[in-house]
C-alpha cells in the first residue's frame, strides 16, 4: 500500500494499492493524458474522470476500475496535485516490475 499527498501542505492523503495500480496499467489510463506541457491541472484530473466515465458506460463494468474511482478518483480529496503524486507513483511503480522482470529474466539467462 502506497500512499500520496493530495495536497501541498500534506493535511490531505489517499492510499492506493497495488491493484489500483494495475488498473491503472490495464486500462492505459495515463497514455496520452497530458499536454506537451507535462503540466497537471484541474483539467486533467476532469480528462481522466470523463475517459474512466466513458469505460464505465460501457457495459457491465469491472469491479476494479470501480474500486479505483471509489477510492481514488473520485474522492473528494483527489485534486489536480494528487493526481500528479498518483502519476508519479505509477511512473515509479512501474518501473519497479520492468526491474524485476529484468533480474527474473537474467537469472533464467544464467540457468
Amino acid at each position: 500500500m502506497y500512499t500520496i499527498l493530495c495536497n501541498m501542505k500534506g493535511s490531505r492523503k489517499l492510499s492506493v494499492e497495488d491493484a489500483h495500480l494495475m488498473t491503472i496499467d490495464r486500462y492505459a489510463l495515463f497514455s496520452d493524458l497530458l499536454d506537451s506541457n507535462g503540466i497537471v491541472e484541474d483539467s486533467v484530473l476532469e480528462k481522466l474522470r470523463l475517459n474512466v466515465r466513458s469505460l464505465l458506460s460501457n457495459g457491465d463494468p469491472d469491479p476494479q476500475l470501480i474500486n479505483l474511482c471509489e477510492h481514488v478518483l473520485f474522492h473528494s480529496d483527489m485534486k489536480a496535485f494528487g493526481l500528479h503524486q498518483l502519476i508519479l507513483l505509477f511512473i515509479d511503480w512501474k518501473k519497479e516490475q520492468l526491474d524485476a522482470l529484468k533480474a527474473s529474466i537474467k537469472t533464467e539467462a544464467e540457468v
